[in-house]
């Protein structure tokens, strides 16, 4: 218990000291009341299951505290839905007690992993979204370039149905191997919740009593490598969870190391599986070479590169990446975000769509050269546009 109490050292409220100092239980309750607050802040919209479970916050609280605690608790049964935009997938929902649980468990873990993450790999971590992988490429293509004076290539990668066949039980040694540096010898009664809380979190069968919404009709044109139905024992990961996001990140930690220390590839990036370096012409042998190395990295650790979208690409062209096209002097909108924003506001003037969507899209899209976009999307559902 004494890495409950280094924490509970770190307070400078005497008063907050002195109850969590009462029962080292309380120190438990109150980290997964700033996880509470943490889910409640990241849900998207009020559900039944949220709502039920803030109307007797205490108590459940305590009950999840004194679950953890005892070493019994269990991931309860979640949902399985198919979305459609951008692209058919499929995600499960955990309950709205577990996703409190996900949050204490990345809370506890993810400064240590900050310091060690690549500042290429730029999915799920603060600061490093979207946005961020975007002007990344774009920054490396100027600096590969010697600011646009030099031709360069982008050579894109793609892991096959990354979540789906990620290995568990590599998981699960790589995340422990993490929390064991983290806490460095001091064993104590947190890490040892941890460890439990890991193991619980990473070999949970999500497809075992799981509820479907929608209908069943809905899988019918899902590839088996994009659902958790067809996957063998200990393989694969929800979409959606913050914990699957987060491991995500852990789970290819290695992949990026490999690619910038021991292939040496100084300008490298990626979200999520999908991955690129930076070439000069004259380097384009050796890494065509590279990439089979890379795949072999790959099969390693249970994964596959997919050859058929591995592509070199003259950076002048334009890179498509992230929903973007990036250019050596401007990022416009990619076809499919153009697209999906045009859908989406002819649905709002037909009624069937909502406005938070076309919002969410002209924020993004207002960040980049996308002004004849805009413009050529108001007139085409008729509506005035004004700059």
């Amino acid at each position: 218990m004494d890495d409950f109490y280094g924490l509970i050292s770190k307070s400078t409220d005497n008063l907050t000291r002195g109850w969590l100092l009462e029962d080292p239980r309380n120190m438990l309750y109150f980290e997964l009341f700033l996880a509470e607050l943490q889910a409640r802040k990241g849900g998207k919209r009020k559900t039944y299951d949220t709502h039920m479970f803030e109307q007797n916050l205490y108590e459940n609280l305590t009950r999840l505290r004194d679950a953890i605690w005892d070493y019994s608790y269990k991931p309860s049964r979640g949902t399985a839905h198919i979305i459609f935009k951008p692209v058919q997938r499929e995600i499960f929902a955990a309950p709205y007690v577990d996703r409190v649980a996900h949050h204490f468990v990345v809370n506890a873990l993810v400064d240590w992993w900050e310091k060690r993450l690549s500042p290429a790999s730029c999915s799920c971590r603060v600061g490093k979204g979207t946005s961020y992988g975007i002007e990344m490429l774009r920054r490396n293509i100027q600096a590969a370039s010697d600011n646009y004076r030099i031709p360069v290539f982008v050579v894109k990668m793609d892991i096959s149905g990354y979540f789906m066949h990620i290995e568990r039980s590599i998981l699960y040694e790589r995340v422990i191997w993490g929390l064991n540096r983290q806490f460095a010898g001091n064993y104590g009664r947190r890490y040892k919740i941890l460890k439990y809380m890991i193991k619980e979190i990473i070999y949970d069968d999500p497809v075992k009593g799981v509820k479907i919404q929608g209908s069943y009709e809905d899988w019918r044109n899902l590839p088996n490598d994009k659902s958790l139905f067809v996957q063998p024992l200990g393989r694969g990961l929800v979409i959606g969870n913050l914990t699957s996001q987060f491991f995500s990140n852990v789970y290819l930690d290695s992949l990026d190391r490999f690619i910038e220390f021991d292939l040496g590839y100084h300008f490298y990036g990626r979200y999520v599986d999908d991955f690129y370096v930076l070439v000069r012409e004259e380097e384009i042998p050796q890494t065509k070479r590279d990439v089979r190395e890379i795949a072999t990295f790959l099969q390693g650790i249970g994964l596959t590169l997919n050859f058929k979208k591995t592509r070199i690409i003259p950076a002048w062209q334009g890179i498509p990446f992230l929903g973007m096209v990036v250019k050596n002097d401007a990022v416009i909108p990619g076809k499919r975000m153009v697209n999906n924003f045009c859908e989406s506001s002819r649905e709002l003037v037909s009624g069937t769509g909502s406005l938070e969507s076309v919002i969410s899209y002209l924020g993004m899209l207002h960040n980049y050269d996308s002004k004849k976009v805009v413009e050529d999307v108001f007139k085409q559902v008729g509506w005035e546009y004004r700059y």
